[in-house]
């Protein structure tokens, strides 16, 4: 199988949490980023963090650190654009740094269910996780035209894509994020 390069997206304004970088809040002691990279490492043959704000805060973690190329915090699509301009491997996975119970053998099943599909996407119930894909990097091309139109939504860029979704329904509670102060304090 393919090697992979893993993709922690930290690039946004962290609105719903009060404009605070989520992936530097404190869970359980530590950073919900270092939850993320304890998960995903183990998985993949290298970690690649897309940060556009606090930079020298990220790098403590021993990672690459990309940030947009696309301006004004254009989401979770200009992210995976800037990981997959940097990427060393032909797949890519991308998590988001608020999710830090993320699945132990999620690149494992998006691999396994990829087959010849451009993408797979984690899905539980009715529910695809969008953010939580395997993608090959040869769709470089193909995002950029989606951004260079305008697209932001990832839905409908994948949406106009060969995809699979994946089920995680025996893992649904992996997928859950912090959005907000409030959710965090409840962890």
């Amino acid at each position: 199988m393919s090697a992979v390069s893993g993709i922690v997206l930290a690039g946004g304004l962290g609105r719903r949490m009060g404009g605070v970088d989520k992936g530097l809040q404190l869970l359980r002691g530590k950073p919900m980023v270092a939850h993320v990279l304890e998960r995903l490492a183990p998985q993949v043959d290298e970690v690649i963090i897309n940060a556009n704000q606090n930079r020298a805060a990220y790098e403590v973690f021993g990672r690459r650190i990309v940030a947009d190329d696309v301006g004004g915090f254009a989401g979770p699509l200009a992210g995976l654009h800037a990981g997959l301009q940097a990427a060393s491997h032909e797949l890519v996975v991308t998590v988001p740094c608020d999710s830090p119970f993320l699945p132990g053998d999620l690149v494992q099943r998006l691999k396994k269910n990829l087959g010849k599909n451009q993408l797979s996407v984690a899905k539980t119930g009715d529910q695809p996780h969008p953010v939580f894909a395997l993608v090959r990097k040869d769709l470089l091309g193909n995002l950029e035209a989606f951004l260079r139109g305008g697209g932001r939504k990832i839905d409908a860029w994948y949406g106009s894509l060969e995809f699979v979704e994946v089920s995680f329904d025996d893992e649904a509670d992996a997928f859950r994020n912090i959005n907000t102060l409030e959710e965090l304090a409840r962890e």
